[in-house]
């Protein structure tokens, strides 16, 4: 690798699936901003390689294995000597961030938060107490690690509105510490559109999602016990297929034919299964950021009946590509009546379109993204002046870090010797 390239080293919580998770997908569009920036890509991960990741080799992005609590990563980081780190969610962040302060201090730090985990634990806490969700919950202790992080990066690459205002009003981050930046994807043509499956040729409901990922279990389980029963009643011949990587047992044991509900495992082209399904169904009770499955329905043109929560920051002000309903007499309701109605499906699928131009454009996202990254590359000094928080947060939470991790360390030396 010559000395002149740019470099950015991405340090990823796990090695990127993009056909099995939105993190995934939303990892190799930041890897595709980065070439067309003319970086070169090195990603590295302390995670366990998965079946289903996707080979960097064959896009010349060079991959590292690194381990935590380890020394051997204080080399790595000093041979490589990037100009950028991005930290692919914030426990990456507290795990590396104090290295890459103190062996490549002048590297800009980025934090891609993927969602809020803080708003995410918080709503799950509420929902298994079975109350209501309260400012009070989100003021937490994985608050404080989450916020510390964001603080101590250059800046924080936040994916849904709602969340970015969160933390400004909540939080009291600056906005200069944060980026609105939404999954960046290639414009829909109408001619797209119509070179897709027709309402007539389309059947069945489809719900998608990494079973890993607590809120698609808990909307798999609500789908089974609750909703699909009432669809199932009024609507006798449709089925309900279930697509997702990883289903633990209890998942595949909810499969069932004869009430037309299938677990049907991980989906080796997501598009298409979307894209012959009539209606997505998600019935989110908790979450945070954006919802891949719903931006992907929209891409193929399938309208989606989902939750508030599943809508979150998805739209805006914009007419929803379907149908918004939280409690699962009115969501089965509306999945019996919309998969019925043509007029009503067409109308939904354009709103889906005018969503997906207006919010997740490419081109337009990464312009943004490109000149804000530069601007503070260019002034570096001055913004991490500016970030007086941030400076104190690295000065004593990286310290005590430090110390843990070389602790640690010493004591795995002392257990192999």
């Amino acid at each position: 690798m010559s000395e002149n390239v740019k470099k950015v080293l991405i340090i990823g919580y796990v090695w990127p699936e993009p056909n099995s998770s939105a993190a995934g997908s939303r990892m190799m569009q930041l890897v595709e901003f980065f070439q067309s920036q003319y970086y070169q890509v090195v990603f590295s991960s302390p995670a366990a390689e998965s079946e289903h990741r996707f080979p960097f080799e064959s896009i010349g992005v060079e991959k590292a294995e690194i381990k935590v609590n380890s020394s051997s990563f204080d080399d790595f980081i000093k041979n490589l000597n990037p100009d950028i780190v991005l930290f692919d969610r914030f426990i990456m962040e507290e795990q590396f961030g104090w290295r890459v302060d103190k062996f490549c201090p002048d590297a800009i730090k980025l934090l891609e938060t993927v969602d809020l985990h803080c708003l995410r634990e918080a709503r799950h806490t509420a929902l298994k107490q079975q109350r209501s969700f309260t400012r009070k919950d989100l003021f937490s202790e994985i608050s404080q690690r989450e916020i510390a992080s964001i603080f101590r990066c250059d800046l924080s690459l936040i994916i849904s509105d709602y969340e970015f205002k969160l933390l400004i009003e909540e939080f009291k981050v600056d906005s200069s510490l944060l980026i609105l930046l939404p999954f960046m994807l290639d414009n829909l043509e109408s001619s797209t559109y119509k070179s897709l499956p027709s309402f007539e040729k389309r059947q069945n409901f489809i719900s998608i999602g990494n079973f890993r990922h607590a809120p698609n279990w808990d909307a798999v389980l609500y789908l089974k016990q609750t909703i699909w029963p009432l669809i199932h009643k009024k609507l006798p011949n449709a089925e309900m297929h279930i697509y997702g990587a990883y289903p633990p047992p209890k998942a595949t044991q909810l499969h069932n034919p004869k009430q037309k509900f299938h677990i049907l495992g991980w989906a080796k082209d997501a598009k298409i299964v979307m894209g012959n399904a009539r209606i997505c169904l998600a019935p989110l009770r908790f979450g945070a950021g954006l919802k891949g499955k719903l931006v992907e329905a929209m891409q193929q043109g399938t309208p989606s009946i989902t939750t508030d929560i599943g809508a979150e920051g998805m739209h805006g002000d914009l007419k929803w590509n379907g149908m918004i309903e939280n409690e699962p007499t009115t969501f089965a309701d509306a999945a019996v009546s919309l998969y019925k109605d043509k007029d009503i499906w067409l109308k939904y699928q354009n709103n889906g379109m005018d969503i997906f131009n207006t919010f997740y454009n490419k081109d337009k996202l990464s312009s943004t993204f490109s000149k804000r990254l530069n601007n503070i590359i260019d002034n570096i000094t001055e913004h991490r002046l500016n970030n007086f928080t941030g400076s104190m947060l690295r000065h004593h939470s990286m310290k005590s870090t430090q110390y843990m991790s070389q602790w640690i360390e010493a004591k795995n030396r002392n257990i192999k010797d």
